[in-house]
């Protein structure tokens, strides 16, 4: 059964959601800057490369934009990933490796607690990513989208979202894109705020964090 075509947001909750994404990311960025600056020291500590990793990603209507979170994996790690592509337990477009061997060890730790996902506050504040949407593919992943699956792209990419909440990478592709279909459909100013209230627990639990 095909999910009925996504309602157009209204103009309030469009300026809405941007002043709460604009607010919290200040508030967010403020409260866990002393944070940032540990990460990044122990990152260093463990392996060589910079501190944030940047990776082009698809964001709303197709546009790229440069995506930030904390180097989990050891320099030069894009240039394998062909090689481990065998290892690859995600169905469709997307890859994913359960015990990744480009991970460092407190890359590790970085994933399991999300702390890595806190650079893209930044994207949040820049305006390329909100609190609250899909999670932003790649542009190799889009390239091989179905039209059904294209309609992700339909509003801005988030740092957290349905499926994020729902179990993360023990969620299959195809209910990933049903999840963000549902929130296209039904987003609200309400529905955000179940979600950023949902991913504390999710987070806290580390499930299908890895």
């Amino acid at each position: 059964m095909q999910p009925s075509p996504p309602r157009r947001s209204k103009r309030g909750y469009t300026i809405v959601k941007r002043v709460f994404d604009v607010v919290i990311s200040l508030i967010g960025i403020g409260l866990t800057l002393p944070l940032w600056i540990l990460i990044a020291c122990c990152i260093l500590c463990d392996s060589k490369g910079p501190v944030i990793f940047k990776q082009t990603r698809v964001g709303k209507g197709g546009k790229l934009f440069t995506f930030y979170k904390f180097r989990s994996m050891r320099a030069g790690a894009e240039k394998l990933k062909n090689k481990l592509k065998h290892l690859n337990i995600a169905e469709g477009p997307i890859f994913k490796i359960k015990e990744d061997p480009r991970v460092t060890r407190f890359g590790r730790f970085l994933r399991r607690t999300t702390l890595d996902e806190l650079p893209q506050l930044l994207n949040v504040l820049g305006g390329s990513m909100s609190l609250v949407g899909p999670r932003p593919p790649l542009p190799e992943e889009v390239a091989l989208y179905t039209p059904l699956q294209k309609r992700r792209l339909e509003v801005k990419p988030g740092l957290t979202c349905l499926w994020q909440v729902s179990g993360r990478s023990e969620i299959s592709f195809s209910e990933w894109v049903q999840l963000d279909l549902y929130y296209i459909q039904h987003q609200s100013l309400l529905l955000d705020i179940k979600i950023l209230i949902r991913t504390i627990p999710a987070v806290l639990s580390r499930r299908g964090a890895y």
